[in-house]
């Protein structure tokens, strides 16, 4: 059985795919998964741990120039506070005083979808610019 394509993708190839958390840190929080089923990151195989990082970094680049995010918060759950149990690396837009204390996180939710179709549309732009396809 095939998991089906997640709403909100941002960035996509045959190896990966990051779309928005349905419930961000800050707008433009992003969650990147490879296509098939890896649970961690210990079980991620070699000939993905490339190209997956690869779009780790790109997608950590486009939350910051996407959003004029002055940096990004970039971290992998194995296991503990690893709500799904398929490999996801979250990337977080951030700016000084943005509140962001350690690994506290406070959730909030969109406005509603045209708020997370506007963001998605940013993040798309700036993978497209930073990949050369734009």
């Amino acid at each position: 059985m095939q998991a089906p394509e997640p709403a909100f993708p941002v960035l996509e190839d045959a190896s990966t795919v990051a779309f928005l958390d349905y419930r961000p840190v800050f707008p433009g929080h992003a969650l990147l998964v490879p296509r098939a089923h890896v649970p961690t990151l210990s079980d991620l195989p070699d000939d993905l741990l490339a190209p997956f990082f690869a779009n780790a970094r790109l997608l950590a680049r486009a939350v910051e120039e996407g959003l004029e995010a002055e940096g990004s918060f970039v971290a992998v759950n194995n296991r503990v506070s690893q709500s799904v149990p398929h490999l996801h690396v979250h990337v977080v837009p951030r700016k000084r005083g943005d509140g962001l204390r350690g690994f506290f996180w406070p959730r909030q939710k969109y406005a509603g979808p045209e708020a997370m179709r506007e963001v998605q549309e940013k993040l798309r732009a700036a993978v497209d610019r930073l990949r050369g396809t734009a």
